[in-house]
């Protein structure tokens, strides 16, 4: 891979290359990509989504948008500092092409914005309880009438090729969705294949997937426009990561290791001894002792050993990137970037305490056990009156729950496949305050 390649300004229905000596630096591509995203509909849906504790009116507990933010921000330092390295090691990328390290920046930090735009409802529960809709549940049924890659689409129902669904697909006058530059895209593709075969190597790009198969043949387009290398055979379809995929990854691994973990603390999940003991590891280096006794409350200690820790974790990001970015170019990197970390034995500690005391906290059980009902729920509603409209067999009832579905998700869908996927969309979505007004409107619940 080259970077010139990587870093292609091209969008959705262009006919020819878009450079970026010809760009208005004061409304540069790829900052466009980030404004389009944050303008969406699905971006700010994020406000009432789940990131840790679900539902939780708690003011400084963070939902997917505030999450998503953080990540962004953190993506920028990321991309800039690497940017600035990768142009001094080839600087016909300044001189010739006109990219400057800030460009590597706005890439990622536009990836790191829409990297959890996908995310069904109530966290990764939401996830899990569509897929089970389908592979335990009503769902079922509708198994032997799909392909093998379309079902697993469906059990294995996955936020990130849902995101890219949502940055591309488009509807009747809104062609190629959100139109993102193919460098955005390629930073955002994090499990650059499709669904089966399922983990075929231990590759961290394997580790999910990232496109369904009805956005099969754009992501091609993208994949083999940006030069990214072919690592599966036959009839299967997957490629070596982009370059800035690792950066986008490693800005959410550092987001919500460090601020999940300043949740609980500021929850009273954990308490604050440990945050002493686990992030002191990790700001031992840049710590201002005298600033940090001035400090009198928890919230104001844990908040200054929180930004020292994702200060720490960003330069050694870099120096790992840097360090291997030949390897990466080469398609020859198989980890995720904080996983050769320095500090991964430190990271490892703080997000098993998070397991323990968060994620597996009883508010949090509580609330995905709702969460689970409620989109299982909606799916066999809705599923059950789209089919029924298009086969002609619409009861009143169908036709009173088809009235709650969107006038712009009232789209004619021909196959089977394509329309349990778009009912699945339309969930995925929802906020979690939206899906639990639906599930109480349709099944008669009180408040």
């Amino acid at each position: 891979m080259n970077w010139e390649q990587l870093l292609s300004l091209r969008r959705q229905g262009d006919k020819g290359k878009r450079l970026r000596v010809e760009q208005d630096d004061t409304r540069l591509g790829f900052e466009v990509d980030y404004d389009r995203i944050i303008f969406s509909a699905a971006f700010r849906s994020l406000q009432d989504k789940t990131q840790v504790i679900p539902l939780s009116k708690t003011d400084f507990v963070h939902t997917r948008l505030t999450h998503s933010l953080e990540v962004s921000v953190v993506g920028r330092s990321l991309g800039r500092l690497v940017g600035k390295k990768i142009i001094e090691k080839y600087p016909h990328l300044k001189e010739v092409h006109g990219y400057h390290m800030n460009d590597f920046g706005a890439i990622v930090a536009a990836a790191s914005l829409a990297h959890d735009i996908g995310n069904p409802p109530f966290g990764h529960s939401g996830e899990k309880a569509i897929g089970e809709y389908f592979s335990i549940g009503k769902g079922q049924q509708y198994k032997d009438q799909l392909t093998a890659k379309e079902w697993q689409d469906l059990i294995d129902f996955e936020g990130n090729a849902n995101g890219f669904s949502v940055l591309t697909a488009g509807r009747p006058g809104i062609e190629g969705g959100l139109r993102i530059s193919y460098a955005t895209l390629g930073a955002f593709m994090k499990y650059p294949k499709e669904s089966l075969p399922k983990k075929p190597t231990k590759d961290i790009a394997d580790k999910k997937y990232g496109f369904f198969q009805t956005d099969k043949a754009f992501f091609q387009d993208v994949a083999s426009d940006m030069g990214l290398i072919p690592n599966k055979s036959g009839d299967n379809i997957g490629f070596e990561r982009h370059p800035l995929a690792y950066l986008v990854e490693a800005a959410d691994d550092i987001c919500y290791t460090i601020i999940d973990f300043e949740d609980g603390i500021n929850l009273g999940l954990v308490s604050e001894d440990f945050a002493l003991e686990y992030l002191m590891k990790l700001v031992k280096d840049s710590i201002d002792t005298s600033k940090y006794k001035t400090l009198e409350t928890k919230e104001d200690r844990i908040s200054y050993l929180r930004a020292l820790a994702i200060g720490s974790l960003i330069n050694d990001a870099v120096k790992v990137f840097i360090e291997n970015e030949a390897l990466i170019l080469e398609g020859k990197f198989p980890f995720a970037i904080m996983d050769k970390s320095k500090y991964k034995a430190q990271m490892d500690d703080i997000i098993k305490i998070s397991v323990k005391n968060i994620y597996q906290s009883r508010e949090v059980i509580e609330k995905e056990i709702v969460g689970y009902q409620i989109i299982q729920t909606l799916l066999d509603k809705f599923i059950t009156a789209f089919n029924n409209k298009f086969d002609g067999e619409a009861s009143n009832y169908d036709a009173l729950i088809m009235k709650m579905l969107p006038e712009k998700h009232h789209l004619e869908k021909e196959n089977l496949y394509g329309r349990l996927l778009h009912i699945c969309h339309y969930v995925s979505l929802l906020t979690d305050g939206n899906a639990l007004l639906l599930y109480k409107t349709i099944t008669a619940a009180k408040s």
